[in-house]
């Protein structure tokens, strides 16, 4: 080895991010598996701190509260502090999503809220070897397989579903097969802003097929629903590093307020609700390491492209599945779904993927012992 190698490896050793940027790929995959198992319940304590710089007129805010309570979830109690003229839970009347509403005078000149929640989580997996009498009532399932404004279930979705499930069988098949072309037809692209936008029939019809985790998953659900396999965002909120070293698959509890991500799930008859997250392996595809790898099958990918297929990690919270949201008292329009921080004043509403100008912060913690 030349002395120019040994000084560039010694520079290097001097940071683990960049004796890491230079490794193999394989080294990276040899290190790594993901097998999130359904076990012990985590609490988690998520809080979320608005502060309205330069208020104009009647401010009104509104926070996402989780509302999930499912074999995954438990949403505890919520509480809450500020200086707003009246505070409430709210819920969006479709989905029944909650939210924290808060209203501050004209007269409050710095209009702060926060807000603290406790929920439970745990892993999920699908035993595929187990069948069981899933049931779920038929009037719900349905409304999983009806169409919302940027998630048709006809034309060009319905097309692309018909042909990525041709000579299938069964919902699992199905399901298979979309996850499957998803996964091989989309990619995350992270100049995105925010969690995308969820307008799946432009995505098919531009065949501009980057996006993230709004755009990828609700893609995967509107197929799903397209031939009939009941399905749905979950929108949520990643709370702490994965148990796995997947530092893209992580939150920060320091720092959440980028930390927003939906997931989703299907409804198949042999087991019940079932997990799905093909947009996360699309993000460890292209942001994991330096490079972006383009094969799922790679050994870094394999075993998160293998596990989001029935199961997730339990280091996230949901906050509800709705699409479509009219956000109570407010002037502005719909959401196509809601998991951020939203506010308006009489200047109209807020940029809600701009949290250092809005000006809010998401932390959490775990709760132990």
């Amino acid at each position: 080895m030349s002395d120019l190698s040994r000084r560039l490896l010694l520079k290097q050793a001097t940071s683990g991010a960049l004796v890491a940027s230079f490794m193999p790929l394989t080294t990276f995959a040899q290190e790594r598996r993901f097998e999130p198992k359904p076990g012990a319940w985590r609490t988690f304590e998520l809080t979320t701190t608005v502060i309205v710089l330069n208020p104009k007129g009647i401010t009104r805010t509104w926070l996402p509260v989780p509302s999930i309570d499912t074999e995954y979830q438990r949403s505890l109690e919520s509480t809450w502090t500020g200086n707003a003229s009246t505070a409430r839970l709210v819920s969006d009347e479709k989905y029944g999503a909650k939210m924290l509403y808060a209203e501050f005078a004209e007269s409050v000149t710095s209009p702060t809220i926060q807000l603290t929640s406790r929920v439970q989580t745990r892993d999920r997996a699908t035993d595929w070897s187990q069948k069981l009498a899933a049931r779920e009532n038929s009037g719900v399932l349905k409304a999983w397989t009806q169409p919302t404004e940027l998630m048709p279930t006809d034309g060009i979705v319905r097309k692309t579903a018909l042909d990525a499930t041709q000579g299938t069988k069964t919902d699992v098949e199905k399901a298979q097969k979309l996850y499957d072309w998803v996964v091989a037809n989309t990619y995350r692209e992270p100049k995105v802003r925010g969690c995308g936008v969820g307008d799946i029939k432009t995505m098919l019809e531009t065949g501009n097929m980057g996006g993230k985790c709004g755009d990828i998953n609700a893609l995967f659900v509107g197929l799903c629903r397209s031939v009939g396999v009941p399905a749905r965002d979950v929108y949520g909120i990643r709370l702490v590093p994965s148990a796995f070293g997947y530092r893209e698959l992580s939150g920060n509890p320091a720092n959440l307020k980028a930390a927003q991500h939906c997931r989703a799930e299907a409804f198949l008859k042999d087991h019940g609700w079932v997990a799905m997250d093909p947009a996360d392996v699309g993000k460890v595809m292209r942001q994991e390491t330096p490079e972006w790898i383009k094969d799922p099958t790679h050994p870094l990918v394999a075993p998160v492209n293998k596990a989001l297929f029935g199961g997730w990690e339990g280091n996230w919270l949901g906050f509800n599945m709705a699409h479509d949201v009219t956000l109570p008292q407010a002037k502005g329009g719909r959401l196509g779904f809601f998991m951020y921080p939203n506010a308006e004043n009489a200047a109209g509403r807020f940029d809600q993927h701009d949290p250092d100008n809005f000006k809010y912060t998401i932390s959490g913690r775990e709760i132990t012992g």
